[in-house]
């Protein structure tokens, strides 16, 4: 099989691309930083499309290494032809090798095996021979063997038909159209095992094909089954597949086999090949299901870690709770931790006072700027609470709901305890909280990403490809970001593309123990970095103190003489980096024609046009150029809303069927996927993503449900 030609073909690239990305993944080099720097080779294939080529050369080796075995396996057996080698070479998928390979394998005793120790082969063969003028019911009277339990011509007569029946079972070509067949025209039928209301009572009663299935529906329908509220099979027009077995296996002409042999072919089926291929069918369609979602899963977590952080602001985390109080942390514009406590405005306590007299003193005292409120339980009473507190307090303070999945994860985890011995869960909890606001990405990597809430039904899912998925995200965003070599967690260095945990705790313990580093070029001297880890990681880290300028941006130490050699060339000094002396750049290199500068330098365009963003900006954070999120000073409460309302929020969740927004009610509306643009949208992803800011009207309210159903504004 030609993987290159295939790849190529299916991710709509050229086999040049291809061959160059499979080359540079083969050497060991990670995707960030293929993707980064290694840009002329690939034609700049981003991240997603080097992890998409990836996992389908994975995919395709494993087809070539299983095609392998079943030639082998066959070969052994002394049954290789000429057409099957062909068959077997030509195979696309592993369903049409192990197809090839299914009359080869060695077989548990079955009715067919059992009729042939019986001596009933022969038997089954002359009646598929169908010739004219052959009495079965007489040949088989040849065929009795009381020992074997063949004691009539009818006995016999069943035996050759359950040969007859495996047989057309182990056809490749007839799975192959049945399989299709039942995928095209067959349908998905779930129903109820009870009355009782649930959130599954849409499919209480329900079909569709399966070809048209959405990914949500699918997995929906799976874990309803599971969890045995569902009952759930394939549905498929089986007259029809009768009939195109009986016009394979039957003559024109009819004999005293004829209906025998028909009879086999319908048990073919029915006992057979169907339920084989409706499990196949079953199995396609959810890790079809399964694959989109954690696609759906890794999109929204990539913009949820690439939220813009908030620079230069004193924050209060507040972890909100009904009985055991409202845990605070105070933290600093570098999220050290000043100062915390615990309140209780909210029920069953309702210390209103008593907690808005403490929170004030210790705004004032901190000159706290945002309150981060968690979005769990008894956020709504404390968003009321935090809004009415604020508009009495003479310093101007705001607050935003933050997303607080996982935090109670971290909190309750090694690293947290490790970090924060001092306070008890919740107010680890609390400081989470406050740090999601200043820095999303440093904190967030802290989690497991299956925690953090911006995927659907990721329990159902296969855990190792979830897993594979989401931590690709996670080094890609961390990766493309950079990090501080001096300040930043292990957690996320571990992120970064070439390093490991293990080795992101020696670079801890080098700056801890025996120096802060001043330059990139100092990783060479921590415990497990040698120069291939060092190729790979030391262009995503930043020493902003080093008298290298470069080694506060992205540009990687191979490209440093070409960087000063290009200001050289158009007549700026390596200092006028420091100084941000390069308004120039830009007109310059144009007026000297790019490609010529690229060429004399000795390095293709893509890499010079980084080369040039990172000198204009050295220290550059890439989240900087988002919006800004949403800080908030009144509250509002889902019944206080009204159809035509219109809001500014945030999108907080994004699923196939649409898109979750925070509109400051502490519940969020969903805007469907048809409300979401004026044109047809196949997937909301393609339309808004985790972290946008939209405009949208309540379209519909449903306060005892709390359901709030919005539109976008376009």
């Amino acid at each position: 099989m030609d993987i290159i030609g295939k790849i190529a073909e299916e991710l709509k690239i050229r086999v040049t691309q291809v061959e160059a990305a499979v080359n540079l993944i083969d050497e060991g080099n990670t995707i960030p930083f293929i993707a980064r720097y290694r840009k002329e080779a690939t034609g700049s294939l981003d991240d997603e499309k080097l992890r998409e080529l990836g996992e389908k050369l994975e995919f395709y080796r494993a087809l070539d290494a299983r095609r392998a075995d079943v030639h082998r396996l066959i070969d052994e057996q002394g049954k290789m032809t000429e057409e099957l080698a062909a068959a077997i070479e030509n195979a696309k998928t592993l369903s049409e090798l192990e197809d090839i390979y299914r009359p080869y394998r060695p077989k548990r005793r079955t009715r067919a095996t059992i009729a042939a120790e019986a001596g009933l082969t022969p038997l089954a063969e002359l009646m598929l021979a169908q010739e004219k003028g052959v009495d079965i019911l007489a040949e088989a009277e040849k065929f009795l063997n009381p020992e074997k339990k063949i004691e009539t011509a009818d006995d016999a007569i069943a035996g050759a038909k359950d040969i007859i029946a495996e047989q057309i079972s182990d056809n490749a070509d007839y799975r192959k159209w049945i399989r299709e067949f039942t995928y095209r025209t067959g349908k998905l039928v779930s129903k109820a095992k009870t009355e009782e209301d649930s959130v599954y009572r849409l499919y209480y009663d329900y079909n569709e094909l399966l070809s048209k299935m959405p990914s949500h529906r699918v997995l929906a329908v799976d874990r309803g089954e599971k969890e045995g509220i569902l009952t759930v099979k394939v549905e498929v027009e089986k007259e029809k597949v009768f009939a195109y077995l009986r016009s394979q296996v039957l003559l024109a002409h009819h004999c005293s086999s004829t209906d025998y042999v028909g009879e086999a072919s319908d048990d073919a089926y029915e006992r057979l090949i169907a339920p084989s291929v409706q499990t196949e069918m079953r199995n396609l369609i959810t890790d079809n299901a399964q694959e989109q979602a954690i696609r759906v899963f890794g999109e929204n977590l990539k913009n949820l870690l690439m939220l813009p952080p908030v620079r230069g602001k004193v924050v209060m985390g507040f972890d909100p709770a009904y009985r055991t109080g409202c845990k605070i942390a105070i933290v600093n514009d570098v999220g050290d931790v000043l100062d915390t406590t615990v309140v209780y405005p909210t029920p069953p306590q309702n210390k209103t006072e008593e907690a808005k007299a403490k929170l004030t003193q210790l705004i004032n005292k901190h000159k706290v700027d945002i309150i981060s409120i968690g979005n769990g339980t008894a956020s709504k009473e404390s968003e009321i609470f935090v809004a009415g507190m604020i508009k009495e307090i003479d310093r101007p303070v705001s607050y935003i709901m933050t997303n607080e999945a996982g935090a109670s994860v971290y909190s309750a985890s090694k690293l947290a305890s490790e970090e924060f011995p001092q306070f008890d869960v919740s107010l680890r909890s609390a400081v989470s909280i406050a740090r999601r606001l200043q820095d999303p990405l440093a904190e967030l990597v802290k989690i497991d990403p299956k925690a953090i809430g911006v995927g659907q039904y990721q329990h159902d899912m296969e855990q190792k490809a979830l897993d594979t998925s989401l931590a690709g995200v996670v080094e890609s965003c961390v990766s493309g970001v950079g990090a501080d070599l001096n300040t930043a967690s292990v957690s996320l260095l571990s992120h970064i593309a070439g390093i490991n945990s293990k080795v992101a705790k020696s670079i801890y313990e080098y700056r801890t123990t025996v120096s802060r580093f001043k330059t990139r070029a100092e990783l060479l001297k921590v415990k497990g970095i040698g120069e291939k880890a060092y190729k790979q990681c030391v262009g995503f880290l930043r020493v902003p103190e080093s008298k290298e300028v470069l080694d506060n941006t992205s540009v990687h130490p191979e490209s440093y003489g070409a960087a000063y050699s290009l200001l050289a060339l158009l007549g700026f000094e390596k200092e006028d980096v420091r100084l941000r002396k390069l308004g120039e750049l830009k007109q310059r290199l144009e007026s000297q024609g790019k490609a010529k500068i690229a060429e004399q330098l000795g390095i293709g365009i893509p890499t010079l046009d980084d080369i040039v963003s990172e000198l204009e900006k050295p220290g550059r954070d890439p989240r900087d150029e988002l919006p800004p999120q949403i800080l908030r000073t009144d509250a509002m409460d889902i019944s206080s809303l009204k159809t035509g309302m219109e809001f500014v929020g945030t999108v907080r969740n994004v699923a196939d069927f649409g898109a979750f927004v925070d509109i400051g009610v502490h519940q969020d509306g969903l805007v469907h996927i048809s409300k979401l643009s004026d044109k047809f949208v196949k997937r909301a992803a393609d339309v808004v993503k985790v972290g946008d800011i939209i405009k949208v009207r309540v379209i519909d309210v449903d306060v005892a449900k709390k359901r709030i159903s919005l539109e976008k504004i376009r």
